[in-house]
């Protein structure tokens, strides 16, 4: 099994800046990549960032240029990072740290969600 915790969302005036930051603790050896999806109210969960194992970044078209994912590694956990530039109105909802986990056959972790909120 996986944890994820997450923490760093907020209100933030647009073309501000937030980072959010996900520990992933437990069988992180299993984990295949993590990343952020977002849910705005009313809609369906979308993914945002992902990187793999490897290090290979993927991006919503929609934040391309804008969000960096990142990566830090120790023994005992892993943390994933969303730095966030230019912020829009349109980035409102609530954002999900996820982690991929297992071969073969794998299976998904969510954490409990973070807010970011971006006024105009």
């Amino acid at each position: 099994q996986v944890q994820l915790v997450e923490s760093g969302g907020g209100l933030v005036q647009a073309g501000g800046s937030l980072r959010l930051s996900c520990v992933a603790s437990g069988s992180i050896l299993s984990i295949n990549s993590l990343g952020w999806f977002r849910q705005a109210p009313g809609k369906q969960r979308d993914l945002v960032a992902d990187i793999t194992r490897g290090g290979t970044a993927n991006y919503a078209d929609s934040v391309k240029g804008r969000f960096t994912i990142s990566i830090s590694r120790d023994n005992a956990k892993n943390t994933v990072y969303l730095q966030m530039n230019s912020l829009k109105p349109e980035d409102t909802a609530v954002y999900y740290c996820n982690a991929d986990v297992g071969w073969p056959n794998s299976r998904r972790y969510w954490g409990q969600g973070t807010q970011v909120t971006v006024s105009s």
